[in-house]
């Protein structure tokens, strides 16, 4: 039988707000090895969750984020640059920027259509709204 273990690594209280906004937890749906993998920081507040994504060197533009069916998914594809030749040799290159692909189940406290986002600094920043909560009525049974 499988234990959830809770190694100290997370204080409880992150680990509990990814437990709510992620209902099973987060998952990476792609496997493929020459996908990278952007990291990503959640935060909660009164009115939504924040998340930053760190993708430096890459345009706003060339950022897919969708939502469907309840799964968000951030994907960046990156393309071979073509360039000219040159009498210049390339003597070191450590810098690469790979394609990544997050996806995250979102839970029904989520309004998919109030997600916002923003490209700063090599940082992208999500407002993912949470549904205003509607108090529901009291209702009295009556046994017949």
């Amino acid at each position: 039988m499988y234990q959830r273990k809770n190694f100290g690594l997370m204080p409880r209280t992150f680990g509990g707000l990814l437990e709510e906004m992620f209902p099973g937890g987060m998952h990476r749906f792609t496997e493929d090895v020459n996908v990278g993998v952007a990291p990503v920081n959640i935060q909660e507040t009164d009115k939504s969750y924040e998340m930053q994504l760190v993708a430096p060197g890459i345009k706003k533009e060339e950022f897919k984020i969708s939502v469907d069916k309840n799964v968000l998914t951030i994907a960046y594809e990156h393309k071979e640059e073509t360039t000219e030749q040159t009498d210049n040799k390339l003597l070191r290159s450590e810098y690469q920027t790979k394609s990544f692909k997050r996806s995250f189940l979102l839970n029904d406290k989520i309004d998919a259509a109030n997600i916002s986002a923003k490209y700063n600094d090599g940082i992208l920043h999500l407002a993912i709204a949470k549904k205003e909560k509607s108090e529901q009525p009291v209702k009295e049974i009556v046994i017949n």
